[in-house]
């Protein structure tokens, strides 16, 4: 059985699509944490509305970052949390965690890494640039998480077209909807590994 951290700076679309196939589905994986650096999130108040725990753990809340880092692997591994799924998290993950969680942190980012990765990278930013760029696709992308921004092993992609009266937020919204099933889809296969 996974039992799921999700970590989430945003509204959490990328989280309550994976709470519902999860339910949906019944594949062996729960969501028993979701952590927010920011107190605000969307992502709380759903996790909430789940009876899931919620909590804000920021850096900022803590003398110095060695601090932090032993206050997130504390809650984690009070849950007995074994798989993290960064779903819009926007800070790095340290090394002590990467350490700690080898091979079982994972990412979804929204374009084709390599391309439009690392630091800066992250939500209409994202799209920005790749429009900029005239990229004929985009999509989104599965990955390990390591000591790198968006530089872990590809675990899955999907592409999708992008058409010459896109704009950043229509791409955004297309690309959205790919992450949606592609999350869920990569979690269970997880999950269903964990079983055999």
């Amino acid at each position: 059985m996974l039992n799921i951290a999700v970590f989430a700076s945003g509204r959490g679309s990328n989280f309550e699509a994976l709470h519902s196939a999860i339910v949906e589905e019944k594949f062996p994986a729960r969501i028993v944490v979701v952590v927010s650096n920011n107190s605000q999130a969307g992502a709380l108040s759903l996790a909430r509305s789940f009876n899931i725990p919620a909590f804000h753990i920021s850096q900022k809340q803590f003398a110095t970052i060695e601090v932090f880092n032993e206050k997130v692997l504390q809650t984690l591994h009070s849950l007995d949390v074994n798989f993290i799924v960064l779903a819009g998290y926007m800070k790095k993950i340290d090394a002590s965690l990467i350490r700690a969680y080898r091979n079982r942190i994972i990412n979804i980012h929204p374009a084709l890494l390599p391309k439009f990765g690392g630091e800066g990278m992250y939500g209409i930013h994202v799209h920005e640039a790749v429009i900029a760029a005239k990229e004929k696709q985009s999509g989104a992308t599965v990955h390990f998480v390591n000591d790198k921004y968006d530089r872990g092993e590809i675990i899955e992609q999907v592409k999708v077209n992008i058409d010459t009266d896109d704009t950043p937020q229509s791409l955004a919204a297309k690309v959205l909807q790919v992450e949606h099933a592609l999350l869920p889809r990569v979690v269970k296969r997880f999950a269903e590994k964990s079983e055999r």
